[in-house]
């Protein structure tokens, strides 16, 4: 079988028993403002720390449990972390503590952490909560010189404690922490805005309304910036880029125009920190006035306020959190004298550590600019870019099954195109339209409102060009398209390999094809991401939550359910991890009948503590014999008498629903990318007055690899692939697998030698826009 490629078990080289916790006391804080996730991060500290053999403590109240110390600070146990992954805010409290600002008040906080010898820190929380425990950290030596001589430590505890380490993990709704593409409740916080932006756009467009949202975001636009992406909002004010003198004016306009063009909706948001280009505040009620005033439409002032800090965390925030909760006691467990206090960082999709002192410094550079009107120096430590123009014709089609975000992907491609100068066309049902010649020009206004749509509002089908190679370039001749962007799944890859390599045969495929990959199974070589993977991540969590939920009254109950991903297991392992999995099983890791009965075991165990239920995750094609119900039937057998169980197959409830903030704005962003290339492409190719592009890197998939969006011609991506199970030979989630074990209590190895390594915020590259992290 050409292609085919053998399951493997991880082969790990640096395994973390070589950093032994044994002997180590490690305490975790949440300090500063609260954030959806936070109660995942603890988790995984706490269970890490155990795990690896040190004492774990809670410090109740952050720095100010810090300082009050008795009962603020607990010793934790694998048990008391139960049942607060899907927790919003913080479980262990949060509080600002201006005594710990003081001299006085980290000499309390020395002494308290000293009588239980614990010299290593694991703070989350903003950049005034990091800069805190730096300069703890600091003073550590001098704090004890003092106890030492007002006799309240011996010196065997000063000689003991003498080193104190600290590693903080960024948790904020605003995004505004330099050094890491997202901070932990960033996600979730968007999750609220959309969910309240799509509940208001059904009663505004039945009454032909315009509304204006305040969010949250003092100093940072990236809230009001992303969620304005992810609605398709109309204007959007952010504190980074005050609107220049007569903004009034064209703002009016633009109202005017969608009215004009029978739109029903108008959407505005402000940032609450939103000012103008004379340091004025531009407010919810001045816009609404100015609406009402000049226009006369009916406007409504919405401020969502505490709402975004509220609910239960995303996938994405409780896998965010749960990596960097394990990657900050690694760091705290390779920490000597000489290594700087670090956060732990996602930059791309990788975990890194950066000096935490750095990235402080560039987060208040930023704000720096921003008091001193220097706002173009903000936006660029922000991050953004700019684009040419060129004029050509570009189509734009989905393949496969449909993937939430892909409308959002469609709606990016055609509004930069066009923006571009481009003039823009959409194939209907994917390749079989293109052949059918299902193809007409999309403008501006007619993706309106695309972007919290599921589903292809183009239509997309499985069928593959291969048999259809002529009457596709004919098509392509009548309607003189310059490039092809291809939106979809394994078939949308597979479909452009064949129209490549007919290049030889057909002129008219000698154009840019850039694929952008989109699929809830996240299976296509090329990219750790795919679009719509993280929208059905959310379905099966929160299926999850419900299921778990429902066992809280019934103990002694596991759960069996299946997901999608056809021999691909990325659904089932990042799904059992954001949800708290007993066990996942997949077709990448082989698993035989004695696995079977070892995790039998391991839930009969789980019974007798206080974490009386179990949840196990199967995904669909990972053995040809032990399916879903006989899994179900064996673990009901084996576990008659100490727990009963309960069946679930989710099914095709994992591709639909609206798409998750995430989805929608890294399909914006991916898709404008891509649309960036083909610009950049056409005009290298365009000689002699015809586009000709038949060279490797002008057939390209644009996929997330590790921490950059990259190019990457189709070609070379074939020995990546195994085409008889559609699947990449080589997936970075697998490295996931031992870290949900070890959360789970099982005893495994973790491969470490991916893990953050120490970096330079001057090495990383500013922050994005918009989302460009991935889980």
């Amino acid at each position: 079988m050409a292609g085919a490629a053998a399951p493997k078990r991880q082969d790990t080289r640096k395994f973390f028993e070589n950093l032994s916790g044994a002997g180590k006391s490690i305490a975790v804080l949440t300090s500063g403002g609260d954030a959806q996730g936070m109660n995942a991060a603890v988790r995984a500290a706490v269970r890490m720390g155990i795990y690896v053999g040190a004492k774990v403590y809670f410090i109740h109240e952050g720095y100010q449990g810090m300082v009050d110390g008795g009962d603020n600070i607990k010793e934790a146990t694998w048990e008391s972390v139960s049942s607060m992954l899907q927790v919003g805010g913080t479980v262990i409290g949060s509080a600002r503590c201006k005594e710990f600002r003081c001299h006085e008040g980290r000499l309390k906080a020395a002494h308290n952490l000293v009588k239980r010898s614990i010299t290593n820190l694991c703070v989350i929380g903003g950049d005034g909560s990091l800069t805190g425990a730096n300069l703890f950290r600091e003073e550590w030596s001098g704090l004890l010189d003092e106890l030492l001589e007002q006799g309240l430590i011996d010196e065997e505890a000063a000689r003991n404690n003498s080193e104190l380490h600290i590693v903080g993990m960024v948790g904020s709704i605003d995004n505004d922490f330099c050094g890491t593409d997202m901070t932990i409740g960033t996600d979730s916080a968007l999750h609220r805005i959309i969910e309240v932006v799509d509940a208001i756009t059904t009663t505004a467009q039945s009454h032909q309304r315009t509304f204006v949202l305040e969010v949250m975001g003092r100093h940072c636009g990236y809230l009001a910036m992303v969620s304005a992406l992810a609605c398709g909002a109309d204007w959007v004010f952010i504190p980074e880029m005050p609107p220049e003198d007569g903004w009034e004016d064209s703002m009016c306009q633009k109202l005017s125009e969608n009215r004009a063009d029978k739109k029903r909706l108008n959407i505005i948001i402000v940032a609450e920190g939103a000012i103008d280009c004379h340091n004025k505040a531009i407010t919810p009620d001045y816009i609404k006035d100015l609406v009402v005033s000049r226009l006369g439409f009916d406007t409504r002032v919405t401020i969502l306020g505490h709402v975004q800090r509220g609910g239960t965390p995303s996938a994405f925030d409780r896998i965010l959190a749960s990596r960097m909760g394990v990657e900050a006691v690694l760091a705290l467990l390779e920490a000597s004298a000489n290594t700087p206090a670090c956060v732990v960082s996602l930059v791309g999709n990788q975990a890194v550590r950066v000096p935490l002192m750095e990235c402080v410094q560039m987060t208040q550079e930023v704000q720096k600019a921003m008091d001193e009107k220097k706002f173009e120096d903000a936006v660029r430590l922000r991050g953004r870019y700019s684009t040419p123009l060129i004029s050509f014709n570009v189509a734009v089609l989905n393949v496969g099954a449909p993937a939430a975000g892909m409308n959002a992907a469609v709606r990016s491609a055609v509004r930069v195109g066009i923006a571009e100068g481009h003039k823009m066309f959409a194939v209907s049902d994917g390749f079989e339209g293109l052949y059918k010649g299902q193809i007409k020009e999309i403008k501006w206004g007619d993706v309106g409102g695309w972007t919290g749509q599921g589903g292809s509002l183009l239509g997309t089908k499985r069928t593959l060009p291969g048999k259809h190679l002529e009457a596709i370039a004919e098509q392509l001749r009548i309607h003189n398209i310059n490039a092809l962007l291809v939106i979809g799944g394994f078939e949308a890859y597979m479909g452009l390999l064949e129209l490549s390599a007919a290049r030889d045969k057909y002129n008219e495929f000698c154009v840019p094809m850039v694929m952008v990959p989109a699929t809830v199974s996240n299976n296509i070589p090329g990219s750790d991401l795919s679009i719509g993977s993280d929208t059905a991540l959310n379905a099966i969590t929160d299926t999850c939550d419900r299921i778990k939920q429902s066992a809280s009254g019934t103990k002694r109950r596991v759960f069996i359910i299946e997901t999608m991903g056809g021999y691909c297991g990325y659904l089932a392992t990042v799904g059992g991890l954001a949800a708290g999995a007993d066990t996942v099983y997949i077709y990448e890791e082989p698993f035989d009948i004695r696995d079977l009965q070892a995790n039998v075991e391991h839930l009969t165990e789980k019974m007798k503590t206080s974490i009386q239920r179990g949840l196990v995750l199967r995904n669909e094609n990972s053995n040809e014999n032990f399916t879903t119900d006989f899994i179900y039937q064996l673990y009901t057998e084996e576990g008659r008498g100490v727990f009963d169980c309960r069946k679930n197959i989710l099914g095709h409830m994992q591709q639909g629903g609206a798409p998750s903030p995430f989805d929608r704005n890294f399909s914006t962003k991916i898709a404008a990318k891509a649309i960036q290339w083909i610009t950049r492409t056409l005009t290298d190719c365009y000689k002699g007055g015809r586009v000709f592009a038949n060279s490797q890197d002008t057939a390209c998939l644009l996929g997330m690899r590790r921490r950059a969006l990259v190019f990457q011609p189709l070609s070379q991506l074939r020995d990546e692939t195994d085409f008889v199970h559609r699947i990449p030979k080589d997936q970075w989630w697998l490295k996931l697998r031992p870290l949900m074990k070890i959360l789970a209590k099982y005893k495994t190895s973790y491969d470490v030698s991916d893990s953050g390594q120490l970096e330079h915020v001057s090495r990383l590259r500013p922050k994005e826009s918009n989302t460009s992290a991935t889980i």
